[in-house]
């Protein structure tokens, strides 16, 4: 009992600390903070194999059955194993199954192991897909978190998984106290679209990286919301790690693999913010969007039917905190835009 007491006491004052610290620090400088604890562990990680020690990796799937490739361990990663392919397999390729398991493309190989390449062509493309939702929540997550102006705080929550049946995929958060009464306007949704958009056009990877829990709650340091949810995944997890992915200098944590670029994704809209509601957190609201990924799209009347879908609040069941109804449009004063 005295242990658990001196447990909680100490993650409070961790919580507490990070608080105080976030406040001395921008949006942009938190990103630039967390980047470069990123950098850090990434660089450690890779000096754990000095010597190169090879293993053999053997493709499974259509037209690849038989081969063979010798590559290093700890440092080759699925992606490399395309470049001995074709130009289609590097560029198509949006998520890897090791022995089975998903494998995001830039994740080391650490291990001899069975190798098959996922497409979005693939005849059961689920777990891709599922893949690709996450991974659009997650570039939603990276424009909401560099569209306001810097005197005003963003907490990105956990991301919800929600599958892509739902017709949307989501992103939570909570706003700056001053931005209660703000309600996002079409040229808002139009401009966080734009932002989007800008990063699928750089085509960025998503870098993988599996830290141990100590290493996450220091990269993640000034937000007790990401702390929280550090805690809960390395409880969740096997071994106690945490998966966290990196798309130019903004670092999130997913509950499963991403697809490899932003380049994959083809239409990509931010649809709506709804305002979930008061919790002891703080006004809680949910961003939403629609997309489909590379080589296949749809007309402009069909996208505009699963957009107004995608408007539409996905409920998420939540027993970590009560909300209650969403404020009204009457009881909520309008507000300059804030983003920039």
């Amino acid at each position: 009992m005295l242990m658990a007491s001196r447990k909680v006491c100490q993650m409070l004052q961790r919580r507490l600390a990070s608080s105080v610290a976030a406040a001395r620090l921008s949006s942009a400088e938190l990103r630039s903070h967390r980047s470069a604890l990123f950098s850090k562990e990434l660089a450690h990680q890779r000096s754990l194999y000095p010597r190169t020690e090879k293993i053999e990796v053997a493709l499974q799937g259509p037209g690849l059955q038989g081969t063979l490739l010798v590559m290093n361990k700890g440092v080759s990663t699925p992606y490399s194993c395309t470049r001995h392919l074709t130009e289609w397999h590097m560029k198509s390729s949006a998520l890897a199954l090791v022995d089975g398991q998903p494998w995001h493309m830039h994740r080391p190989l650490t291990r001899s192991c069975d190798l098959t390449l996922l497409t979005f062509k693939d005849e059961d493309p689920q777990i891709v897909n599922q893949a690709y939702w996450r991974s659009c929540a997650a570039l939603l997550g990276h424009v909401l978190d560099g569209a306001f102006k810097d005197e005003f705080s963003v907490e990105l929550l956990k991301l919800p998984e929600v599958p892509v049946t739902a017709g949307a995929f989501c992103c939570d958060l909570l706003l700056d106290s001053r931005l209660d009464s703000w309600t996002p306007s079409e040229e808002n949704l139009r401009s966080f679209t734009r932002d989007a958009l800008r990063l699928v056009q750089k085509d960025l990877p998503w870098e993988p990286l599996e830290v141990s829990a100590s290493v996450a709650l220091q990269i993640f340091s000034h937000s007790r919301w990401k702390q929280e949810e550090v805690e809960e995944r390395a409880a969740q997890s096997q071994n106690g790690t945490v998966s966290l992915y990196r798309c130019g200098d903004h670092v999130t944590v997913s509950g499963g693999p991403l697809v490899a670029r932003t380049g994959l994704c083809s239409q990509y809209e931010v649809t709506c913010v709804h305002t979930l509601g008061e919790s002891e957190l703080g006004v809680r609201r949910r961003a939403q969007g629609l997309s489909l990924p590379l080589n296949l799209t749809a007309n402009h009347k069909a996208w505009n039917m699963l957009r107004k879908r995608a408007e539409k609040l996905v409920e998420i069941p939540s027993s970590s905190s009560t909300v209650t109804p969403p404020l009204t449009q009457e009881a909520t004063p309008t507000a300059p835009p804030p983003p920039q």
